[in-house]
């Protein structure tokens, strides 16, 4: 048992592209790997932010929580149908865990998009 807090040592980013559609919710079909937990005692993701590359349609983004054996639905981010111009913005959403979402070595942070449709998902936080 820890007698001390533990605090992020090493910030980092990490990155990862969506674009294969999956209708699943039960962590099944092409799921992408954003985070894999940093060596004992793993990782800690503050947010995740994902943006389209392009045109989207009425869709969801699904993240993950794996811990090497199961894999759990823990967010669905809705997209709304977008076609972006000089205008209009590409869709773009982020989910902030106020407390930390800590993936501990072995586990890691997956993304699957409804739709195929491009996104880049990126993540911040950092290694304890």
């Amino acid at each position: 048992m820890a007698t001390a807090p533990i605090y992020v040592g090493t910030p980092k980013s990490w990155h990862a592209a969506l674009s294969a559609a999956n209708t699943n919710r039960d962590g099944t079909g092409t799921i992408v790997s954003v985070v894999s937990g940093g060596t004992a005692p793993g990782s800690r993701i503050d947010r995740v932010r994902v943006t389209a590359k392009g045109t989207t349609t009425a869709g969801v983004i699904r993240l993950y929580l794996s811990d090497g054996t199961n894999i759990r639905l823990i967010k669905e981010i809705l997209v709304t149908a977008i076609t972006p111009s000089a205008s209009v913005e590409v869709w773009s959403a982020e989910v902030t865990f106020s407390d930390g979402l800590v993936i501990p070595n072995g586990w890691s942070l997956q993304a699957s998009t409804h739709n195929a449709e491009n996104f880049n998902v990126q993540a911040s936080g950092g290694d304890f």
